[in-house]
C-alpha cells in the first residue's frame, strides 16, 4: 500500500508468517493482535480515548481495559465478579498505565503459556472453583476475543483522530 495522504494513516502490518506448529500458529496470530490493539490505544489522546462513540457506552481505553482483564482471568486465574465493569478504566488511570498494565499482563501470560508444551492440557491457573480450559481452548478464545475487539479499536480510535492501519 502506497503512503497515504490522509492525517493518521499508517501501513498495515500483515498477519505473521508464524512456525509450522500449531501452538507456533496459534501464539503467533495472538500476539500479533494484541500488538494491533495495544497500538490502537497507545497515543491516543484524552479524554476522547474515554469518551463513548456509540451508544453501548464503548470506549477506546475500557476496550484495553477489558482485554487486560480477560487476559488475567484466562491465563493468570484472576476472578472477576463483574465483567461489565471491566470495560471502565479507572478515572485516574492514564493512557500510558492502560497501555503498560496489558502489555505486563501479555507478558505475564506468555510466561505460563512458555511453560505449556501440551496444547490439550488443562492450563496450570484457573479461577477457583471452574475447571480449567485446555491450552488449545485458551489460545483459541483470546484470539477470538482480542479480534473482536481490535476490530472495535480500529472504528473507536478512526472516530477520535483519524489514525487507521494496525
Amino acid at each position: 500500500m502506497p503512503p497515504a495522504t490522509r492525517r493518521g494513516r499508517r501501513r498495515d502490518t500483515p498477519p505473521p508468517r508464524t512456525g509450522n506448529s500449531e501452538a507456533e500458529t496459534l501464539r503467533g496470530f495472538l500476539d500479533y493482535l494484541r500488538a494491533s490493539v495495544a497500538g490502537k490505544v497507545d497515543g491516543a489522546p484524552d479524554p476522547q480515548v474515554r469518551t463513548a462513540a456509540v451508544v453501548s457506552g464503548t470506549n477506546l481505553l475500557g476496550l484495553l481495559h477489558h482485554l487486560t482483564q480477560v487476559e488475567r482471568a484466562l491465563f493468570l486465574g484472576a476472578e472477576v465478579r463483574d465483567w461489565q465493569a471491566t470495560f471502565r478504566a479507572a478515572p485516574e488511570d492514564t493512557v500510558a498505565d492502560v497501555v503498560a498494565r496489558y502489555r505486563e499482563t501479555v507478558e505475564r501470560a506468555n510466561a505460563v503459556l512458555d511453560a505449556c508444551a501440551d496444547l490439550a492440557a488443562p492450563l496450570p491457573h484457573h479461577a477457583p472453583g471452574k475447571s480449567a480450559p485446555s491450552v488449545r481452548w485458551a489460545l483459541t478464545h483470546m484470539t477470538e476475543e482480542t479480534a473482536r475487539h481490535a476490530g472495535h479499536a480500529d472504528i473507536l480510535r478512526e472516530l477520535i483522530d483519524g489514525a487507521t492501519g494496525r
